[in-house]
């Protein structure tokens, strides 16, 4: 699996903003295969900071229906909160 793979994309919200701000965490969405080594290297090698701690949750995918009675289901994802050292930072913008 290449970095590129591993981290798919850097996640957007009001809780990751406030925890960036507090804690210097930022939220990361990772391929559901991923361990935590390869969470932290790729995204050392992406964005040019030193990672600290490496947090992972498997989350399920909700049930959803779109105008019809047939039901279908989000798919399943992996949320990595990585913890950067003081000082770094990953621009979002």
């Amino acid at each position: 699996m290449t970095i590129y793979d591993v981290v798919k994309t850097v996640r957007l919200t009001e809780k990751g903003t406030a925890q960036s701000a507090r804690w210097n965490q930022y939220t990361v969405v990772a391929d559901r295969r991923a361990s935590k080594v390869q969470i932290r290297h790729a995204v050392e090698q992406l964005f040019g900071v030193k990672v600290l701690k490496v947090n992972t949750q498997r989350i399920t995918g909700k049930a959803r229906r779109q105008m019809t009675a047939a039901a279908g289901n989000d798919p399943d994802w992996k949320k990595a909160i990585v913890t950067l050292k003081e000082g770094d930072k990953i621009q979002l913008t």
